[in-house]
This record gives structure tokens, C-alpha cells and sequence, in this order.
């Protein structure tokens, strides 16, 4: 059975490289080298924040890391917030320097060729031609090493755990068997499908400064960065590899204080929890879904879409000659196709510039106009031309049917099982390496 995957957490990385977020993130590392180039006595790149077992963080560290941050999430992040999420950042690459000295320890190599999968996998996930992500660090003034080394711990702490997890790496069917009784116990009572982000406190005595960075995230995450890659890059619980993903979750499984929260929450429009605090620290939530076990009825349909692109972008007051000859042919496709292949067909001889199968998708959970659209679109039957600035859409619905979204797999029972266990080993590991670890901090940051 399966650790939590890396997939999201790397692809999540790569997200400030789509086109949506370039501009707003160079004009961050604009406003930062300008700020930088103002200060009148800045401290050296060279120095050294803290000796980590004898490893240093430098000053150059941090910043690297704030930089990709500002990256990640597209928004301009000012030098006061940057400040603001420094203590949090300095943490963070501390807890990342003793799970890379404890997967060396363990002799676990990473190597060159699975660093540059990973990469080659982000790149390959957004539609990048190839060393176009180093390019476009170098151009943000982000090192390649700081996302290198972020993968190279990714990767290597999932070996660590499972050398931990040892026997208990495999869910047997009889613990699947136990879940889904106690799942049917339950049928009738709500569940959530939640994200979180969680933010250890080192000294429950002393937690300002632990809830000025929550309150800073929280600010951030409602100006619209995106929810999945500020945990992959500062929750402390182990599902930052999945983006914050919990997956869905009973209220007997939470904490009080999330439940009360959860239920007072809209579902499913990005809304953003206020500071929780729970056992350990505070988490941030934010409800994806909301059902009812062993009732949740729904639809899943696969479709074909065709994308028939305009040469410059439209504008509705002087549309181009080659933007009027592609609607004639976007209607005569919808009048003449009667199959998913031909749709298939027609893409592929346009281009591909959207894929022509986007997989299984669920009707509920498509915006209102996409959903009225396809549900009452007969099968093999081409939808009225959607057009946008770029080009033309038509879409075929191939197959329907109806599911019910509340039985749990197999496998989705025996990933929710293991990953209970990975959080668990996680966090007891973490706690013993910081516990052993010999951390000489050059300034002063409390809890550490």
C-alpha cells in the first residue's frame, strides 16, 4: 500500500510557472530587490541564521525560500510580509536539515535521475517544454537548488517513514473490513471532506508569535493564494505532501473546536477558517465538500472536447476574418460529428492545445453553467460552440452514469488507514530528531 504521494506537493511547487501567475509574482520580486536595494546597512547573504548539527542556514537560505513562496503563490508579497513569515520559514528549513541529516544517517541516496523525474514531472504536468523550469527560476531570481533540495526531502523523508512504518507499511483486508463495519455504524451522519493547514507551537505557554504567522497565512489564503501550495510549503502535518488534503473525514475524528468551526463553514467555495487552536498548535480549514454517509448520490460523465483556437485573441468589436471562418467551422462540426472518436480526431488535427479525454469527470461538482450545459446534453451529440478569448470549445458527452459518491473503495479506505499511520510516525520521528538535535540559533527565535 501506498505512502501519501509527492505528486500534488511537487506539481504544487510548479504552479507559479503557469502564465496565470508569472506577472504578479515577478512584480513581488521586483518590489523585494527594490526594497533590498533601498536598506541602508542589509545583512550579508552569507549569514548564518543557525547551526543545525553542525550544518548552517544562512541568510541566502531563507530568502531563497521567501522567494519561492512569492512565486508559488502568484501575489505580491510585500518585504513586511516576508518579515512576518521569516520565523516561520527559519522553522521550517530547520526541521527540513534533520530529516536530510537522518536520511543520510540511513544511508537512503536520492539520486540525480529521481531528482530530475520530479522535475521533469512538474514541467510535463503544466505543459512546459523541457528546462523551461529552470529558466524561469533563474528569471525570479529563485536558485534551482532551493526547489532540488525541497524535493530531495520530500523524497527521501517518505523512505524514511516507510523503513519506520516497517510490517505496519501494508493495511491487511481485515483491517479494510473493520473500517468499512465501522463506516456503516455511521451510516446517516455527516462527514467532510476538509484541508488544513497546521502550524506547530512549540511553547503552549508563549504562542504569539505562532499565531501572528497563522494570522498571516490566513490574510494571504483570503487575498487568494492558493490553498494547496501554502501547506505544501508551511503546514507541519504530514498531509503538506498532499497539499493539506485530509480527504474525508467524521466528526468523531476531529478535534472539538474544528467541528464547531466545520459545521458553521460554506462548502466549496474557498472559504477560510479563523486561527484553531488544537492540541500542538493551530490549524486553518477550509471545507471542500460536506455529505452524508452511505447517501450521496451523483453523476459521472466522460467527454470529448475539441478546442479550435483563434490566431490573435477576440475582440467582440473586430472579430478577424479568421476568427469568423473558425465559428462557421465550429457549427458545422456540431451539426455534422456524431461521435467521440471523430471528436477526438478533430482536436488532434487542431493542435491538441486542451486535451481531448480531460477523464472521468463529476457533474456535481462542475460550475453551474458547465453543469446545466452537460446535463441535459444527449450522448454523442456536440454542444453549442463555447467561445472564448482564445478559441472555440465544443464538447461531447460519451458516457453517463449515476454513482454514489459516498461508498468508499477499497483503496480510498486503505490510503485514509495508512495515512493515519504516516502522520503518526511523522510526527513522533520529528519530535525525536529535535529532541536529539544540537541547534545553535545565531538570532533569537523563540520555541526553537
Amino acid at each position: 500500500m501506498r505512502l501519501r504521494s509527492l505528486t500534488l506537493a511537487c506539481s504544487l511547487t510548479a504552479l507559479a510557472l503557469s502564465p496565470a501567475v508569472q506577472a504578479a509574482s515577478h512584480k513581488a520580486h521586483e518590489a523585494s530587490s527594490a526594497s533590498q536595494s533601498a536598506a541602508k546597512a542589509p545583512e550579508p547573504d552569507d549569514m548564518i541564521i543557525a547551526v543545525v548539527n553542525g550544518i548552517p542556514l544562512t541568510k541566502r537560505d531563507v530568502d531563497n525560500r521567501g522567494k519561492l513562496f512569492a512565486l508559488s503563490t502568484g501575489l505580491p508579497v510585500s518585504p513586511e510580509l516576508m518579515k512576518r513569515l521569516r520565523p516561520q520559514i527559519i522553522r521550517q528549513l530547520i526541521d527540513e536539515r534533520l530529516r536530510t541529516q537522518e536520511i543520510l544517517t540511513r544511508h537512503i541516496n536520492i539520486s540525480p535521475e529521481q531528482i530530475a523525474a520530479a522535475i521533469a514531472g512538474i514541467e510535463r504536468r503544466n505543459g512546459m517544454p523541457e528546462n523551461a523550469l529552470r529558466n524561469r527560476l533563474a528569471q525570479d531570481g529563485v536558485s534551482l537548488t532551493t526547489l532540488i533540495d525541497q524535493l530531495r526531502v520530500q523524497i527521501g523523508w517518505v523512505q524514511v517513514l516507510r523503513q519506520d512504518l516497517g510490517s505496519h507499511g501494508r493495511v491487511s483486508a481485515k483491517e479494510i473490513a473493520q473500517r468499512e463495519e465501522a463506516l456503516k455504524r455511521q451510516d446517516g451522519r455527516t462527514e467532510y471532506n476538509l484541508s488544513e493547514v497546521f502550524v506547530k507551537v512549540e511553547d503552549p505557554r508563549h504562542a504569539e508569535e505562532e499565531l501572528d504567522f497563522t494570522n498571516t497565512i490566513i490574510q494571504e489564503l483570503r487575498k487568494g493564494a492558493p490553498f494547496p501550495i501554502v501547506a505544501a510549503q508551511f503546514s507541519q502535518s504530514q498531509t503538506a505532501l498532499d497539499g493539506g488534503s485530509m480527504g474525508w473525514v467524521q466528526e468523531d475524528e476531529l478535534d472539538p473546536a474544528v467541528i464547531a468551526m466545520v459545521r458553521q463553514m460554506p462548502v466549496g467555495i474557498g472559504a477560510i477558517s479563523n486561527p484553531i487552536r488544537v492540541p500542538g498548535g493551530f490549524v486553518i480549514i477550509t471545507v471542500n465538500g460536506k455529505r452524508v454517509i452511505g447517501h450521496q448520490p451523483g453523476h459521472l460523465i466522460t467527454v470529448r472536447q475539441a478546442f479550435l483556437p483563434f490566431e490573435t485573441p477576440l475582440n467582440p468589436q473586430q472579430v478577424t476574418p479568421q476568427q469568423q471562418q473558425t465559428l462557421q467551422k465550429a457549427i458545422k462540426i456540431s451539426q455534422t460529428v456524431h461521435s467521440c472518436d471523430e471528436m477526438s480526431e478533430i482536436n488532434k488535427q487542431n493542435g491538441e492545445k486542451r486535451p481531448s479525454d480531460p477523464g472521468e469527470l463529476q457533474l456535481e461538482r462542475m460550475n453551474e453553467q458547465m453543469r446545466t450545459l452537460l446535463a441535459d446534453l444527449p450522448l454523442n451529440k456536440v454542444s453549442r460552440p463555447l467561445v472564448s478569448t482564445d478559441g472555440i470549445d465544443l464538447i461531447m458527452v460519451c458516457s453517463k452514469k449515476e454513482k454514489n459518491f459516498a461508498d468508499r473503495a477499497p483503496s480510498e479506505i486503505a490510503d485514509q488507514l495508512m495515512n493515519e499511520r504516516v502522520e503518526q510516525t511523522a510526527r513522533q520521528l520529528d519530535s525525536d530528531l529535535h529532541r536529539k538535535a544540537m541547534i545553535d540559533m545565531r538570532i533569537k527565535l523563540k520555541g526553537v
